[in-house]
């Protein structure tokens, strides 16, 4: 069985040998981070947890992008946009805004919510199905606001 983590060492060999220093770069940079995790930890992190670093280092790309872009600073932002593409490969199909509304509607209703003091246990069940996918910082918003209208 092929795990994320293995197909991301697969995929910087490969990187090694077509000489492609840029996503060398960004493989090696997402292996420093697990390998981090898996040190902290002490112990072997499978996909979803990979799911999550990744995600982790996507957000930080977008966060980088938005202020090199207000910094007028065109060729940092370049160079995210590139470290970003790569990270994104190894991301699942992004949720579009139906699919988190509909994910979001059966979240409340399996967890029977209905308060802000059950926002904890929509986001547990939300965070496996969603983590990777989506920003879960937009999906918290959406789920306060749903609590809070119902």
């Amino acid at each position: 069985m092929s795990t994320l983590k293995q197909r991301i060492i697969d995929d910087m060999k490969s990187a090694m040998r077509a000489k492609e220093k840029e996503r060398l770069m960004t493989i090696r940079t997402i292996l420093a981070a697990i390998k981090q995790q898996e040190v902290d930890t002490r112990k072997e992190l499978d996909d979803t947890d990979v799911l999550a670093i990744l995600d982790k280092q996507s957000k930080q790309r977008r966060e980088s992008i938005s202020q090199y872009s207000s910094a007028g600073r065109d060729d940092l932002v370049a160079q995210e946009e590139l470290e970003l593409g790569f990270i994104q490969e190894y991301l699942p199909e992004a949720l579009n805004d139906d699919e988190i509304q509909s994910l979001i509607n059966e979240a409340i209703e399996a967890t029977q919510a209905s308060s802000m003091k059950d926002m904890g246990k929509v986001m547990a069940y939300i965070k496996p199905k969603a983590q990777g996918r989506a920003d879960m910082g937009e999906i918290s918003t959406q789920i306060k606001a749903a609590l809070t209208s119902s």
